[in-house]
Protein backbone atom coordinates (compact mmCIF):
# COMPACT_ATOMS: atom_id res chain seq x y z
CA UNK A 1 0.00 0.00 0.00
CA UNK A 2 1.70 2.89 -1.36
CA UNK A 3 -0.40 5.39 -2.42
CA UNK A 4 -3.00 8.29 -0.51
CA UNK A 5 -6.08 6.91 -2.91
CA UNK A 6 -5.51 3.65 -1.29
CA UNK A 7 -4.91 5.05 2.19
CA UNK A 8 -8.09 7.35 1.71
CA UNK A 9 -10.50 4.37 1.43
CA UNK A 10 -9.67 2.52 4.70
CA UNK A 11 -11.78 4.30 7.01
CA UNK A 12 -13.92 2.42 7.48
CA UNK A 13 -12.25 -1.00 7.52
CA UNK A 14 -9.80 1.65 10.28
CA UNK A 15 -13.10 2.27 12.43
CA UNK A 16 -14.01 -1.43 12.66
CA UNK A 17 -10.26 -2.67 13.51
CA UNK A 18 -10.50 -4.71 10.17
CA UNK A 19 -6.92 -3.56 9.11
CA UNK A 20 -3.65 -5.91 9.15
CA UNK A 21 -0.84 -4.65 11.41
CA UNK A 22 1.11 -2.83 8.47
CA UNK A 23 -2.11 -1.47 7.47
CA UNK A 24 -3.13 -0.16 10.96
CA UNK A 25 0.54 1.94 11.28
CA UNK A 26 0.59 3.16 7.83
CA UNK A 27 -2.98 4.60 7.82
CA UNK A 28 -2.50 6.13 11.46
CA UNK A 29 0.76 7.75 9.90
CA UNK A 30 -1.84 8.76 7.33
CA UNK A 31 -4.12 10.58 10.01
CA UNK A 32 -1.80 12.62 11.18
CA UNK A 33 -1.47 14.35 7.96
CA UNK A 34 -5.10 14.05 6.67
CA UNK A 35 -7.44 16.10 8.64
CA UNK A 36 -10.55 14.57 6.39
CA UNK A 37 -9.69 10.96 6.72
CA UNK A 38 -9.36 11.78 10.48
CA UNK A 39 -12.58 13.40 11.06
CA UNK A 40 -13.96 10.62 8.78
CA UNK A 41 -12.73 8.00 10.98
CA UNK A 42 -13.61 9.55 14.21
CA UNK A 43 -17.44 9.63 12.85
CA UNK A 44 -17.01 6.12 11.74
CA UNK A 45 -15.55 5.03 15.13
CA UNK A 46 -18.42 6.68 16.97
CA UNK A 47 -21.65 5.53 14.32
CA UNK A 48 -20.29 1.17 15.09
CA UNK A 49 -19.90 1.43 19.16
CA UNK A 50 -23.59 3.57 19.20
CA UNK A 51 -24.34 0.29 16.84
CA UNK A 52 -22.81 -1.66 19.06
CA UNK A 53 -24.19 -0.44 22.39
CA UNK A 54 -27.57 -0.41 20.76
CA UNK A 55 -27.94 -3.94 19.99
CA UNK A 56 -25.06 -5.76 22.74
CA UNK A 57 -26.42 -8.35 25.10
CA UNK A 58 -24.56 -11.24 26.80
CA UNK A 59 -23.97 -14.08 24.75
CA UNK A 60 -24.70 -17.87 25.56
CA UNK A 61 -22.56 -19.89 27.19
CA UNK A 62 -22.02 -22.45 24.41
CA UNK A 63 -21.33 -19.83 22.30
CA UNK A 64 -18.06 -19.81 23.09
CA UNK A 65 -17.65 -24.02 22.90
CA UNK A 66 -19.21 -23.50 19.54
CA UNK A 67 -16.58 -21.30 18.23
CA UNK A 68 -13.57 -22.58 19.76
CA UNK A 69 -15.48 -26.27 18.33
CA UNK A 70 -15.46 -24.77 14.52
CA UNK A 71 -12.08 -22.25 14.45
CA UNK A 72 -10.40 -26.07 14.38
CA UNK A 73 -12.60 -26.77 10.95
CA UNK A 74 -11.45 -23.95 8.97
CA UNK A 75 -8.12 -23.53 7.53
CA UNK A 76 -6.15 -20.11 7.90
CA UNK A 77 -3.74 -18.47 5.00
CA UNK A 78 -0.50 -18.23 6.33
CA UNK A 79 0.64 -14.63 6.69
CA UNK A 80 2.02 -13.33 3.41
CA UNK A 81 0.80 -16.19 1.41
CA UNK A 82 -0.30 -14.49 -1.89
CA UNK A 83 -2.78 -16.26 -4.96
CA UNK A 84 -0.35 -16.36 -7.78
CA UNK A 85 -1.73 -14.26 -10.73
CA UNK A 86 -3.21 -11.70 -8.32
CA UNK A 87 -1.36 -8.19 -8.22
CA UNK A 88 -1.37 -6.15 -5.27
CA UNK A 89 -3.73 -3.90 -6.25
CA UNK A 90 -6.65 -7.28 -6.61
CA UNK A 91 -5.25 -8.78 -3.72
CA UNK A 92 -5.84 -5.36 -1.63
CA UNK A 93 -9.48 -5.30 -3.16
CA UNK A 94 -10.01 -9.12 -2.43
CA UNK A 95 -8.97 -8.54 0.85
CA UNK A 96 -11.38 -4.67 1.26
CA UNK A 97 -13.59 -7.01 -0.16
CA UNK A 98 -13.70 -9.98 2.61
CA UNK A 99 -13.39 -7.41 5.94
CA UNK A 100 -16.13 -6.04 4.56
CA UNK A 101 -18.04 -8.66 4.07
CA UNK A 102 -17.09 -9.76 7.40
CA UNK A 103 -18.29 -6.54 8.80
CA UNK A 104 -21.67 -6.99 7.39
CA UNK A 105 -22.06 -10.31 8.61
CA UNK A 106 -20.97 -8.91 11.68
CA UNK A 107 -23.64 -6.27 11.40
CA UNK A 108 -26.39 -8.50 10.44
CA UNK A 109 -25.94 -11.10 13.03
CA UNK A 110 -25.98 -8.34 15.86
CA UNK A 111 -28.72 -6.48 14.38
CA UNK A 112 -30.47 -10.29 14.27
CA UNK A 113 -29.67 -10.70 17.80
CA UNK A 114 -30.57 -7.55 18.98
CA UNK A 115 -34.19 -7.82 17.02
CA UNK A 116 -34.24 -10.93 18.89
CA UNK A 117 -33.43 -9.56 22.48
CA UNK A 118 -36.19 -6.73 21.64
CA UNK A 119 -38.58 -9.35 20.92
CA UNK A 120 -38.02 -12.03 23.97
CA UNK A 121 -38.20 -8.62 25.77
CA UNK A 122 -41.31 -7.54 24.79
CA UNK A 123 -42.99 -10.82 25.34
CA UNK A 124 -41.32 -11.40 29.27
CA UNK A 125 -43.06 -7.92 29.25
CA UNK A 126 -46.51 -8.77 28.52
CA UNK A 127 -46.21 -11.79 30.72
CA UNK A 128 -44.63 -9.40 33.52
CA UNK A 129 -47.79 -7.51 32.81
CA UNK A 130 -50.85 -10.20 32.92
CA UNK A 131 -48.98 -11.41 35.88
CA UNK A 132 -49.33 -8.18 37.61
CA UNK A 133 -52.58 -7.53 36.62
CA UNK A 134 -54.09 -11.27 37.76
CA UNK A 135 -52.32 -10.49 40.94
CA UNK A 136 -54.15 -7.17 41.81
CA UNK A 137 -57.37 -9.02 40.06
CA UNK A 138 -57.40 -11.32 42.80
CA UNK A 139 -56.21 -9.11 45.46
CA UNK A 140 -59.86 -7.17 44.34
CA UNK A 141 -61.62 -10.09 44.11
CA UNK A 142 -60.19 -11.40 48.12
CA UNK A 143 -61.39 -7.80 49.05
CA UNK A 144 -64.62 -7.99 47.58
CA UNK A 145 -65.52 -11.54 48.62
CA UNK A 146 -64.08 -10.75 52.29
CA UNK A 147 -66.39 -12.27 54.59
CA UNK A 148 -65.89 -8.80 56.98
CA UNK A 149 -66.47 -6.63 53.54
CA UNK A 150 -68.27 -3.43 54.25
CA UNK A 151 -69.60 -0.63 51.44
CA UNK A 152 -70.30 3.08 51.14
CA UNK A 153 -71.14 4.38 47.87
CA UNK A 154 -71.48 8.13 47.02
CA UNK A 155 -71.03 10.60 44.57
CA UNK A 156 -67.93 12.25 42.80
CA UNK A 157 -68.47 15.87 41.73
CA UNK A 158 -68.09 14.72 38.33
CA UNK A 159 -71.20 12.75 38.20
CA UNK A 160 -69.37 9.52 38.46
CA UNK A 161 -71.10 6.87 41.23
CA UNK A 162 -68.24 5.52 43.11
CA UNK A 163 -68.34 2.60 46.10
CA UNK A 164 -65.77 2.10 48.10
CA UNK A 165 -65.42 -1.57 49.45
CA UNK A 166 -63.36 -2.27 52.73
CA UNK A 167 -62.18 -5.32 54.43
CA UNK A 168 -60.76 -5.02 57.86
CA UNK A 169 -59.35 -8.50 58.84
CA UNK A 170 -57.39 -7.60 54.96
CA UNK A 171 -56.17 -4.39 55.91
CA UNK A 172 -57.43 -3.21 52.32
CA UNK A 173 -60.25 -1.22 50.28
CA UNK A 174 -61.39 -1.13 46.90
CA UNK A 175 -62.64 1.68 45.03
CA UNK A 176 -65.23 0.83 42.47
CA UNK A 177 -66.34 3.79 40.19
CA UNK A 178 -68.57 3.94 36.98
CA UNK A 179 -69.62 6.73 34.63
CA UNK A 180 -65.56 8.45 35.24
CA UNK A 181 -64.81 11.22 32.86
CA UNK A 182 -61.44 11.63 31.53
CA UNK A 183 -59.19 13.83 33.29
CA UNK A 184 -57.80 17.22 31.40
CA UNK A 185 -54.88 16.52 29.31
CA UNK A 186 -51.79 16.39 31.86
CA UNK A 187 -53.60 14.89 34.27
CA UNK A 188 -54.76 12.03 36.51
CA UNK A 189 -57.05 10.79 39.55
CA UNK A 190 -55.29 10.33 42.55
CA UNK A 191 -56.49 8.49 45.40
CA UNK A 192 -55.99 8.87 49.12
CA UNK A 193 -56.26 7.54 52.51
CA UNK A 194 -57.63 10.28 54.51
CA UNK A 195 -55.44 9.89 58.28
CA UNK A 196 -57.68 12.21 60.24
CA UNK A 197 -57.55 14.69 58.06
CA UNK A 198 -54.11 13.97 56.49
CA UNK A 199 -54.07 12.76 52.99
CA UNK A 200 -51.85 9.87 52.39
CA UNK A 201 -51.27 8.77 48.64
CA UNK A 202 -53.18 5.32 47.66
CA UNK A 203 -52.12 4.92 44.00
CA UNK A 204 -53.94 6.52 40.62
CA UNK A 205 -56.51 5.67 38.65
CA UNK A 206 -56.14 4.38 34.77
CA UNK A 207 -57.45 7.73 33.20
CA UNK A 208 -58.82 5.89 29.96
CA UNK A 209 -61.71 4.01 31.66
CA UNK A 210 -64.80 5.08 33.12
CA UNK A 211 -65.66 2.29 35.03
CA UNK A 212 -62.95 0.19 36.96
CA UNK A 213 -62.14 -1.13 40.32
CA UNK A 214 -58.85 -0.12 42.11
CA UNK A 215 -57.13 -1.77 44.84
CA UNK A 216 -56.07 0.84 46.91
CA UNK A 217 -52.11 1.05 47.21
CA UNK A 218 -51.51 0.15 51.02
CA UNK A 219 -53.10 -1.04 54.01
CA UNK A 220 -55.70 0.68 55.67
CA UNK A 221 -53.67 1.79 58.57
CA UNK A 222 -56.48 3.03 60.39
CA UNK A 223 -57.27 5.73 58.14
CA UNK A 224 -60.95 6.52 58.37
CA UNK A 225 -61.51 7.54 54.92
CA UNK A 226 -60.76 7.79 51.22
CA UNK A 227 -60.97 10.78 48.84
CA UNK A 228 -60.21 11.69 45.18
CA UNK A 229 -58.28 14.37 43.68
CA UNK A 230 -57.60 15.44 40.45
CA UNK A 231 -52.99 15.49 39.61
CA UNK A 232 -50.15 16.24 37.55
CA UNK A 233 -49.78 13.17 35.87
CA UNK A 234 -47.39 11.08 37.87
CA UNK A 235 -49.54 11.96 40.76
CA UNK A 236 -48.37 14.40 43.59
CA UNK A 237 -47.08 13.74 47.24
CA UNK A 238 -49.88 16.03 48.45
CA UNK A 239 -52.93 16.50 47.27
CA UNK A 240 -53.08 19.76 44.68
CA UNK A 241 -56.70 20.23 44.07
CA UNK A 242 -60.02 19.98 45.89
CA UNK A 243 -61.31 16.54 45.98
CA UNK A 244 -63.85 15.18 43.69
CA UNK A 245 -65.02 13.00 46.28
CA UNK A 246 -64.21 12.48 50.34
CA UNK A 247 -65.94 9.17 51.46
CA UNK A 248 -65.78 7.88 55.30
CA UNK A 249 -65.05 3.92 55.33
CA UNK A 250 -67.78 2.09 56.44
CA UNK A 251 -67.79 1.03 60.21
Amino acid sequence: MNTTAELHSLTGAYALHALSDDEHEAFERHLAHCEPCAQESAELSATAARLGLAVSTTPLPVLRERVLRRITTVRQEAPGTQQPGRSGGARLRAGLLSRWALAACLAAAAALGGATVWQHQRAEDAVSQARRAERGADEIAAVLAAPDARTRSGELSSGATGTVVVSRSLDRAVFVVSGMSRPPGGKVYQLWFDDGGTMRSAGLMDPGRSNQSVLLRGALDGASGMGVTVEPAGGSPQPTSAPLALMPFPL
